[in-house]
């Protein structure tokens, strides 16, 4: 570890080197929170509503709700109509839904037609009230774009296919801008769906990091200059930073990686590692100089000191990062690789460069900063005195207090809804409930058949099958509009029967069926069913938007298309609901799996740090500890296992082994120095106590920087691992100790150096 200390030169370069390279890559990071890179690509799920699309418009839209008393006047309609020209003639754009353009099926002397709802070209033949009455009598408008009073008005755009949020961003700005151009900002009352949805986390995002990165060097640079009074101290952390953070995301662009609301903990969660690692190089460079050690011999012994506790933190660390890795869902995936990467690299660098740099360029004396620190200093000796002298009440009391949280741990609920990652009050939550309390739920959600052959499905067994689903549909809860191939037939029907109601139905006659689609005109038929006649979807609305009620849903309506088949058709679900009902599935497993991972790796590293399988397991415990107390706080607090919330536990796990490190590498060094069991904790509190102590502040309050994000979940994991750092802690201080006593017949002593005394 001491061969880079003679090459500053060496070291300057090297920081150059990794402060220049990332600067090109991060011009190219591809910021992107779209939905569908959360799934795995070969998810059955994936699969198929990919090659859905090929044949069915996308499912994620965007919603513009307009409110007002003349909705229905000339003045309004023609505004209207202009956006809709607008928009439509924007290649990004697929189709626009309106009450100008929207499909409706009348009877005509010769038969029946198709023809907008409210068509733009003739309104002076009618009156405002005759608009609204067909608008709210229309078979398919309500609901849609229509409130069934009809004092909402919607404008549905469906996008082209897109591959990022940026592509999102920009179709929600066109659809802004041109809702000024066309003078209707005064009636707009919201602007919601899946796309919009994406927008708002993405500008969640954008302020995170804004605000995240410079937020977390506001505590972290500070802190050093309190504990070290010393510029180059400072100047070093801040470099060191840079380098780490930069190389990680220019990584994440070698990669191909987005740039995800996941990734955006990366840079706050390397910051606060980096800095607690430099906090205990620096310290040991203290207690050195302390000693009456100077130049290359101080440096020495302070890298004697706490490399080897630092490289394993840092494998540690990283092991717990890593096991996110095997998660199926790949932005968490990215993030353990990427975080993983970028801690091993922090370690390597405040290892080998910043101590070549601090021989090179350190000149003052290093003095301890008592008045500012007493409090620490204090705190860590109470700890040590009450760990000491009260062994069975700290024990008894720490299984007292986990008794009480494992049971609390059946309280946390497996929940993806990504309407509730944002508060109430957030303007994107308003957006979504005005338009599911006007017109209908937000959530998308598809019943794909299939026929055996071409033109199948003009056959009417077929279609009552279709129907039958349908109508038990309709009657669910969770329903609040559904559109289907068998409606528009049953409304060409009754149109051409000159609006009998009795005639409502699907006919039973397959050549009359074939010709009604044959005559059909309109823009809204091959949105049902594809040209070849033998694939088709029922499209539902849900009220719906978590996925254990999706789930739960899903379930019921498979056993009821098992129970009574739809004739001879093959069925399959689609949309977004059902690709969110699956988040469930990979949560858990992704869950269960990385924790697995992350306890069996630092049960091995462990076991190889100590080579003894006590200290192992004792060292185990005050890192399987937060665990528990997370997930116990979650189940109190109502908190879900979510897409952030899911990687806590390997987080919580690989951080809190850091302090543990430290401390049994302090007191076995030591025992082998000759100490009993009492002056080995006791010199450890007083030498490395005030480091773990500031770096559990450190990162703790970099955390809790987390917890002002206005993105739920990111809030959640900020808070949630804070709380899981506090709970390290004291379990570092007062239990590992308390421990250590109470075990001492099983811990091996170490190897005694000769000629030194043993205190007791």
């Amino acid at each position: 570890m001491h061969w880079m200390l003679h090459k500053p030169r060496l070291a300057v370069a090297l920081f150059a080197l990794f402060l220049l390279v990332p600067g090109p890559l991060l011009l190219k990071v591809r910021l992107d929170n779209a939905p569908e890179i959360y799934f795995p690509a070969d998810d059955p799920a994936v699969v198929f509503d990919q090659a859905l699309r090929e044949q069915f418009p996308q499912d994620q839209v965007l919603v513009a709700l307009f409110q007002g008393d003349d909705l229905y006047e000339t003045a309004f309609l023609q505004k209207l109509d202009t956006l809709v020209q607008r928009l439509e003639m924007d290649p990004e754009v697929n189709r626009v839904l309106a009450v100008t353009t929207m499909d409706q099926i009348r009877a005509t002397p010769e038969g029946f037609a198709v023809e907008p709802l409210i068509n733009p070209m003739n309104l002076d033949e009618t009156t405002s009230a005759q608009r609204r009455e067909r608008a709210t009598q229309d078979r398919f408008a309500p609901g849609m774009i229509v409130a069934p009073e009809g004092d909402f008005l919607a404008v549905v755009l469906r996008p082209s296919p897109m591959e990022s949020s940026l592509q999102r961003l920009e179709l929600e700005q066109l659809l802004r801008r041109q809702i000024d151009a066309s003078g209707l900002s005064p009636w707009l009352s919201a602007v919601a769906g899946h796309v919009a949805l994406d927008v708002a986390q993405l500008r969640a995002m954008m302020v995170d990091l804004a605000t995240l990165i410079p937020g977390s060097l506001a505590i972290g640079l500070p802190l050093l200059w309190w504990l070290f009074r010393r510029w180059l101290v400072v100047a070093l952390a801040a470099t060191t930073i840079a380098a780490v953070t930069g190389m990680s995301v220019g990584l994440l662009v070698l990669l191909g990686k987005p740039f995800t609301l996941i990734s955006a903990i990366i840079p706050p969660l390397l910051t606060a590692l980096t800095v607690a690692m430099l906090m205990h190089l620096f310290n040991a460079i203290l207690h050195a100089a302390q000693r009456g050690l100077e130049g290359e011999e101080r440096m020495r012994a302070a890298i004697t000191s706490v490399a080897l506790p630092i490289a394993f933190t840092a494998l540690t660390t990283a092991a717990g990062l890593a096991s996110l890795m095997v998660s199926p869902i790949r932005p968490i995936e990215t993030f353990g690789m990427i975080a993983a990467i970028g801690v091993l690299f922090a370690a390597a660098i405040v290892i080998l460069l910043v101590p070549a740099l601090v021989m090179r360029f350190d000149r003052a004396g290093w003095v301890v900063q008592r008045r500012g620190m007493r409090w620490v200093d204090s705190f860590t000796d109470r700890m040590a005195r009450l760990a000491l002298r009260r062994v069975p009440w700290v024990l008894g009391g720490a299984t007292l207090l986990l008794a009480i949280a494992i049971p609390q741990i059946t309280r946390v609920e497996v929940e993806t809804d990504l309407y509730a990652f944002f508060s109430e009050s957030h303007p994107i939550t308003t957006a979504t409930r005005r338009v599911e309390e006007n017109l209908s739920g937000v959530m998308t959600f598809e019943v794909v058949f299939d026929g055996p052959e071409f033109n199948s499905l003009l056959q009417p067994q077929r279609l009552q099958a279709i129907r039958a689903v349908q109508q038990w549909l309709d009657e669910r809860p969770e329903v609040d509009y559904s559109l289907s191939l068998p409606d528009l037939i049953a409304e060409m029907h009754w149109a051409f029967n000159e609006e009998d109601p009795g005639f409502r139905a699907i006919p039973d006659n397959e050549p009359l069926i074939a010709q009604y689609l044959f005559i059909y005109d309109g823009r809204d038929l091959f949105d049902l069913v594809n040209r070849d006649f033998n694939r088709t979807r029922l499209v539902l609305n849900l009220n719906i938007t978590g996925a254990r009620e999706l789930n739960a849903f899903m379930a019921e309506l498979r056993a009821r298309l098992e129970a009574q088949p739809p004739a001879d058709l093959q069925w399959e679900f689609a949309g977004m609901g059902r690709l969110f009902a699956d988040q469930e599935r990979l949560l858990i497993q992704g869950q269960l799996d990385s924790l697995l991972v992350v306890v069996s790796l630092v049960l091995v590293m462990m076991g190889i740090m100590w080579r003894s399988l006590p200290v192992t397991l004792v060292s185990m415990v005050p890192n399987l500890a937060p665990v528990v107390f997370i997930f116990a706080l979650m189940g109190l607090l109502g908190i879900w296992l979510d897409m952030a919330t899911a990687m806590i536990a390997s987080v919580a796990v690989g951080i809190a082994l850091d302090d543990t490190i430290h401390i049994l590498h302090g007191y076995l060094e030591h025992r082998r120095t000759g100490y009993s069991e009492t002056w080995a904790i006791a010199r450890t509190f007083r030498q490395r106590g005030r480091a773990v102590v500031a770096t559990t502040v450190v990162l703790s309050s970099q955390f809790l920087l987390m917890a002002l994000s206005a993105f739920q979940p990111t809030a959640a994991f900020g808070l949630l691992t804070a709380f899981g750092l506090v709970v390290a802690l004291v379990f570092d201080l007062l239990v590992l100790p308390a421990l250590l006593l109470a075990l001492r017949r099983f811990i091996p002593v170490p190897a005694r150096s000769s000629g030194v005394v043993a205190q007791g």
